[in-house]
């Protein structure tokens, strides 16, 4: 008997029609012999819905409030599944993130979870229940409701296998697995059967929305085997565990359109200064990503760096009061701007890959803003105009649509 535990993403759950399909999928799991926690995400475009409400009634709507708002659309999830399971004469019972045993800190909209106490989750396995979970919430020390961010359903998932000791966390969505690139933009992208975790580490965080990026963290942690497959179709998807077994030498290829550039000019170059800037930024909340420092001259220097476009509003004005405070020449801001990112752990030992990767974006006439490299992921900023043909080019010079 193995212990699994299900997380079934909005897509999965658009409609009562697919809300049954799953709850067929769960019931036919649990008689095959396993026993079965299943996480929930809101249904369909529930939460995008619930933050337009929101905005409706403040425009400046956060923190408390808006996190107990959207954790109602994963409650009305795990009902209406539990009820569905209940039909097919299965028992399952529903719980809140709080009620499962989520911890996180008390920062809303973005909590971190801290613990997890899933005393009630095994209580109802051990009386052959089926524990239904809300994902993407939890609760703080202080008992108020929180919510874990956009794709906050992959932590709780992973977060109660790792408690749990689960035999294999499935991420069920719409999409049959991990591409080679995002088959919307490639039509020839390969479905990856194994990725190691360092793998798909760099490919969320390099624009993947397979999976949270936080998640993947967790169960690298805990080695917690991560399966990621369609809610739709019953194929095979893509496994995620510690050694992946396809050796090629580029697993794939992310992207990502929604970060802007911010260039600090004409920054005094002396020791003190970058601290000066990225300390404010970071105790803002800025989440930096690539930052590159040009030569000096006259002893000045310019300060780029990438970050979530969505973050640029929020620290406007601490850029222009970094500015004046270091004796900058100005900010500017650049959100037409995109990252193409090639992944894969064989290019720690073939240095040529990042020259092909460079020779594919320069023979297309795509130009380099700022390069970022680590031993298994190669990043570039270009212009977001560009990206699809960059993901293209580079996607067909290392053969990425042909199995190994």
């Amino acid at each position: 008997m193995a212990l699994l535990v299900r997380k079934y993403g909005g897509s999965s759950l658009a409609s009562p029609k697919l809300i049954e399909a799953v709850a067929r999928q769960v019931v036919d799991a649990a008689e095959g012999g396993n026993d079965v926690c299943v996480v929930v995400s809101a249904m369909g475009d529930t939460t995008d819905e619930l933050l337009k409400l929101a905005a409706a009634v403040s425009p400046s709507a956060q923190g408390r409030e808006l996190d107990m708002l959207l954790s109602s659309g994963e409650r009305i999830s795990i009902a209406l599944l539990s009820m569905a399971i209940d039909k097919l004469g299965r028992e399952a019972v529903s719980f809140t993130g709080s009620q499962a045993g989520i911890v996180t800190d008390a920062r809303h909209g973005r909590a971190r979870i801290v613990d997890v106490r899933p005393e009630r989750v095994i209580e109802a396995l051990g009386a052959g229940r089926i524990p239904i979970v809300a994902g993407f919430q939890g609760r703080s020390a202080e008992l108020d409701i929180t919510t874990l961010g956009r794709g906050g359903s992959d932590m709780t998932a992973v977060a109660l296998a790792a408690s749990l000791g689960a035999d294999t966390c499935e991420i069920y969505t719409d999409v049959e697995g991990v591409f080679t690139a995002d088959p919307r933009l490639v039509r020839d992208a390969r479905k990856l059967p194994v990725l190691s975790y360092e793998e798909m580490l760099e490919l969320s965080a390099c624009g993947s929305k397979v999976l949270m990026l936080r998640s993947v963290e967790v169960a690298r942690n805990n080695r917690v085997r991560l399966h990621i497959r369609s809610s739709f179709t019953g194929s095979e998807g893509t496994w995620i565990m510690e050694e992946g077994m396809e050796q090629a030498i580029i697993s794939g290829v992310a992207h990502d359109d929604s970060e802007a550039k911010v260039t600090i000019l004409g920054v005094p170059d002396r020791p003190g200064v970058a601290a000066r800037v990225f300390r404010p930024l970071a105790d803002a909340g800025a989440r930096v990503d690539m930052i590159v420092q040009n030569v000096s001259a006259d002893g000045r220097t310019d300060v780029s760096f990438t970050l979530p476009e969505e973050d640029v509003r929020k620290v406007e004005g601490v850029l222009s009061t970094v500015g004046e405070e270091v004796g900058s020449q100005g900010v500017v801001v650049d959100a037409d701007v995109a990252k193409v990112s090639l992944v894969g752990a064989g290019m720690k030992s073939d240095v040529s890959v990042v020259a092909d990767m460079f020779e594919a974006l320069a023979a297309a006439g795509i130009n380099i803003e700022i390069i970022s490299t680590s031993s298994i992921r190669i990043s570039c900023v270009i212009r977001a105009v560009s990206l699809e043909q960059a993901v293209r080019v580079v996607h067909d010079r290392f053969g990425l649509a042909e199995a190994p």
